[in-house]
């Protein structure tokens, strides 16, 4: 993404940024680290795994990157999936041309409609299960559940699925193929946000909550890998596996997860609440201050411990670590992570109403100096 600001946002604080008005914007108490866990519980689905194909381009909606999709040559394409000779493979009704990405349920390709004519670039991203996973009606259903979502409800910040096959093996999800990187990429490159930049991508995410939201979902699983921002600026939540009915309560002994619980709400560590949209609400939260201060509110070194942070200890305040960060866009984003459900923002609505008064602020503020 290119832009025009020139100051940063690092733990030693913001400096005031320059950029334009179109920037407005379970296994828990075990010694496992508390980066990368396995929770294990009577779900019906698994967690999309994490990362993506590439900085420039990725599938929407997958995860950990391939070893050898960042330029290099790809390996040969998975058993149930490959072809013959030098030509593409073929499932279905696709041309499966590369493995983009995969990760431990499942497998991402770069593909075309089999009908296409040679030459033509390929637009779109294939999601198989892998072999093992082929019959498990754990991530039969978190294929079911990605279709289900994205047919009930359309957003321009929510991912698409354009066509699936789930009664014939081998499954198959058929998204977008989308350019740009995930925050965790960005993050993981050690990128600097701009104020400006911070609150339109939080904007966007909380718009695409919002569509949820307003058609009975919650997303389940809001963290920076599954936030994919295009070279423009736009962003697209990714992911809808996780999605659950807003009626349907739950707590992290009800679900299986595949990656980290940094991002995940207190409520999801104790059945004396349930998770819902502020849940959602309280994930972006931890996103923001990330962003803000280049770290997260808690640092346990285990699962146990970081959820027993989650549930009972206060974060450090964001100003403290970042300074220059307006009072105003602290406050929203302490009110964003509160313990309390009821002391957050109580819908996505409200989160994207705060966020466009605090750039407009920004805006005129600049202005004026």
């Amino acid at each position: 993404m290119s832009h025009t600001a020139e100051s940063s946002v690092a733990a030693t604080g913001i400096r005031a940024p320059q950029a334009g008005f179109l920037h407005l914007l379970a296994e828990l108490g075990t010694g496992r680290t508390a980066g990368d866990v396995q929770y294990t519980s009577g779900s019906a689905a698994l967690s999309a795994p994490t990362g993506t194909a590439g900085a420039r381009s990725a599938p929407a909606g997958f995860g950990t990157p391939h070893p050898h999709s960042a330029g290099a040559a790809a390996p040969p394409l998975a058993p149930e999936a490959s072809g013959s000779g030098e030509s593409p493979a073929r499932v279905h009704h696709w041309q499966l041309l590369e493995l983009a990405a995969e990760g431990t349920w499942s497998r991402v390709y770069r593909a075309l409609p089999a009908d296409s004519y040679r030459g033509q670039q390929p637009s779109y991203a294939v999601k198989l299960l892998r072999p093992q996973y082929e019959h498990d009606p754990r991530a039969i259903a978190l294929l079911r559940r990605e279709v289900q979502v994205a047919r009930s409800v359309t957003h321009r910040h929510l991912v698409a699925v354009v066509g699936a096959e789930l009664h014939r093996q081998p499954l198959l999800v058929v998204m977008p193929w989308l350019d740009g990187a995930t925050l965790r990429e960005r993050l993981e490159r050690g990128q600097q946000f701009d104020l400006p930049e911070v609150l339109w991508i939080a904007r966007q995410t909380a718009e695409a909550l919002g569509a949820l939201h307003q058609s009975g979902w919650m997303h389940g699983d809001v963290k920076p890998s599954n936030i994919m921002v295009a070279p423009n600026g736009h962003v697209t939540l990714l992911d809808l596996g996780f999605a659950r009915p807003i009626e349907q309560s739950g707590s992290i002994a009800d679900r299986w997860i595949l990656g980290t619980c940094n991002y995940l709400a207190p409520e999801w560590f104790t059945s004396a609440l349930a998770a819902d949209i502020r849940s959602d609400i309280y994930s972006l939260g931890v996103i923001l201050f990330e962003l803000l201060t280049g770290r997260l509110p808690y640092q346990g070194r285990t699962i146990g411990e970081l959820a027993a942070l989650h549930r009972r200890e206060a974060p450090p305040p964001l100003r403290k670590l970042a300074p220059l960060v307006p009072t105003e866009v602290a406050q929203l984003v302490h009110a964003m992570i509160a313990k309390d459900p009821l002391r957050r923002p109580q819908t996505p609505a409200e989160v994207v109403e705060r966020l466009i008064r605090l750039e407009i602020e920004l805006f005129t503020a600049r202005a004026w100096t």
